[in-house]
C-alpha cells in the first residue's frame, strides 16, 4: 500500500511538471536555459562546489516558477471577483521569479567567467 502511494505521488508530481512545461512558456524557457547551463558546466568541468551552487540556483528558479504558476492559476479561478490585490499578488509572485532569475544570472557569471576567460588566454 505504501509503495502504491509513493508511486502515485511521483506520478502526480510528474504530471504537474509536464502540465507546467506544456502550458507555461516561462517555465520552458527556464528549463532550456538550465540545460544549457548544465551542458556548460560539463564542458568547462566546474568543481563540485560550483555544481552544488548551480543545481541549487536552478532548483530555486524552477520552484519559484512553479509556485508562481500555482498562484496565477488559483487567482484565475477567482477571476470573476477581481480585486486590486489580485494584480498585486500576481506582480509580487512574478517579481520573486525575476529576482531569482537575476540572481541566477549573476551567480552564473561569477562561476563561468573565469572558465570563459581562460579559453582566450
Amino acid at each position: 500500500m505504501v509503495a502504491k502511494n509513493i508511486t502515485n505521488s511521483f506520478k502526480y508530481a510528474l504530471r504537474g511538471l509536464t502540465d507546467t512545461y506544456v502550458n507555461e512558456r516561462n517555465f520552458r524557457i527556464h528549463t532550456w536555459v538550465s540545460f544549457v547551463v548544465l551542458i556548460a558546466g560539463i564542458f568547462f568541468g566546474v568543481t563540485i562546489k560550483e555544481w552544488i551552487i548551480i543545481v541549487l540556483v536552478i532548483t530555486m528558479v524552477l520552484i519559484l516558477e512553479l509556485m508562481n504558476t500555482v498562484v496565477e492559476r488559483i487567482i484565475d479561478i477567482l477571476k470573476p471577483k477581481i480585486h486590486e490585490y489580485v494584480r498585486v499578488i500576481k506582480d509580487i509572485t512574478a517579481a520573486a521569479v525575476l529576482v531569482a532569475s537575476i540572481s541566477a544570472v549573476v551567480i552564473g557569471l561569477i562561476i563561468f567567467y573565469p572558465y570563459v576567460i581562460s579559453i582566450f588566454d
